[in-house]
């Protein structure tokens, strides 16, 4: 279809301007059209309108592609998505009617004439945190993405990111069209992930992994693994490993290069089973486990290649199970752990139900909070004083931990200040994609109260997760031997 001009009217919508006019579509900015009264509907938000490319030269993808985000678009919810409003058919004039979002592609941050100075760590942490927040509420929904790029990403003002551009996503619930037309890999040569080039279309992990090359091109302005135009050239991606991002840029801090490289892992498995898990990494990078990964300045050896090219030579197309079941598998388990009035009995009750959470969940992340009160630390003398506070409070943590077994898992520990207990670990839950609190009865110091809620009475009614409240109990020795006492 050729451009249309501003004022033209399609089933009630007029076109204000055209915005972008792609390869595979076009996008303008609409509104609705007056009414013969000459009155003019006013929308909540801004629109914008999508319609596909459909002239002699172009390809069938273009047909396919808007019929799958015809079909995936309306059925998504979240901030992470635009608002879909209507679409039309494909026998008059197919297009999708959307929200139109302010913001900026994450083009922007990669475009060395917006941004001429290298992009320091914590800004791309940021972006990457926000990118995979995103991808994360799609997952959730039973949606990988499959086409996460730059120009897909966009980044609102108040730093939250919006994925656009569902032409080439899979729902585990509806028909893969792309795949019942073509078993190959579909999707932008320099970011799509290795398994996708054998036809797998239902791995959360194919999101991370694009993920991590945008990352990569954040901190180096370099594709990691170029723009391979043939499907050879494709494939190398499953046995290779791309130049360490620090041998590259040398100013890069190793937990950042540690978090860029294992998105980039041929194999997925080797890599965040969740884009919740990325987000955790990139949000806290204090906490994150470095290995010889972070630290090397030199590529992967040619035997390592050689072995995961022999390896990589039968791989072929195996389905995938649906994403929430996948990202279920690994949650971020996090435990509210009291330090004030608190007996033995509770802490082991505690790690008791910690331990039985970890057991029957390899590879969860376990995140120990405690919060304290703005009183705790504005009463020592000095910044000295509050860090000593803090530290206390982490070996405290640390130390309750040492009886669990954590090979299969990563632990984390946070101190919080805050005077609401409840909202700080909310607050918490939320915005780190918990997926399980587990917190004693009675924490914190609060007695139960006959009107006022106590704490943990108020995470479980407003959590966005899971809650489970663990009553103390003495271990069985203690038992015994207050049994033998008493006789």
């Amino acid at each position: 279809m050729k451009l249309l001009d501003p004022g033209a009217i399609i089933d009630g919508f007029e076109i204000l301007a055209c915005m972008h006019a792609g390869g595979m579509a076009h996008i303008y900015r609409v509104g609705h059209a007056p009414a013969a009264d000459g009155t003019r509907r006013q929308s909540e938000f801004p629109l914008a309108m999508k319609i596909p490319r459909m002239t002699a030269g172009d390809g069938a993808e273009n047909i396919v592609s808007f019929e799958v985000e015809h079909q995936i678009l309306p059925a998504l919810q979240g901030p992470h998505v635009p608002r879909f409003v209507a679409a039309g058919d494909m026998d008059r004039t197919p297009y999708l009617v959307m929200e139109y979002i302010e913001g900026r592609t994450l083009d922007h941050w990669l475009d060395r004439e917006a941004t001429p100075a290298p992009l320091d760590a914590q800004t791309i942490a940021q972006l990457g945190a926000a990118v995979a927040r995103a991808a994360h509420s799609l997952h959730r929904q039973n949606v990988c993405h499959l086409d996460l790029k730059p120009a897909n990403v966009l980044i609102r003002p108040d730093g939250r990111a919006v994925l656009l551009d569902f032409g080439l996503s899979c729902h585990a619930h509806f028909p893969d069209l792309l795949a019942e037309q073509m078993r190959k890999a579909v999707g932008s040569p320099i970011w799509i992930a290795p398994e996708q080039v054998v036809g797998v279309r239902g791995d959360p992990r194919s999101d991370v992994f694009a993920i991590g090359v945008m990352l990569y091109q954040l901190a180096t302005g370099e594709a990691p693994f170029g723009e391979p135009a043939t499907a050879g050239g494709l494939r190398q991606r499953l046995w290779m490993d791309p130049v360490p991002p620090r041998a590259r840029r040398p100013d890069l801090p190793e937990w950042l290069q540690e978090v860029i490289l294992r998105c980039l892992a041929p194999e997925a498995s080797a890599r965040y089973a969740s884009a919740a898990l990325l987000a955790f990494d990139l949000t806290h990078p204090d906490q994150i486990r470095l290995t010889a990964r972070g630290r090397q300045l030199q590529g992967t050896g040619f035997w390592t290649h050689f072995k995961r090219w022999v390896r990589a030579a039968g791989k072929s197309y195996q389905p995938s199970p649906l994403p929430e079941q996948q990202i279920a598998q690994v949650p971020i388990v996090m435990v509210a752990l009291p330090h004030q009035d608190v007996s033995d009995a509770t802490l082991y009750s505690l790690r008791e139900a910690v331990g039985r959470s970890l057991g029957i969940r390899p590879g969860a992340r376990l995140a120990c909070v405690t919060v304290i009160s703005p009183s705790e630390t504005s009463s020592t003398d000095s910044a000295r004083s509050e860090s000593t506070l803090h530290r206390q409070h982490l070996t405290r943590m640390q130390h309750w931990a040492q009886g669990l077994d954590l090979d299969d898992h990563q632990a984390s520990f946070h101190v919080l200040e805050a005077r609401d207990v409840a909202e700080a670990l909310l607050q918490y839950a939320e915005g780190n994609a918990v997926n399980m609190v587990i917190m004693g009865v009675a924490t914190h110091g609060l007695q139960m109260q006959r009107f006022v809620a106590t704490v943990p009475i108020k995470v479980a009614m407003h959590a966005p997760c899971t809650v489970i409240l663990v009553k103390q109990a003495l271990p069985f020795e203690a038992l015994m031997s207050a049994g033998l006492d008493a006789a």
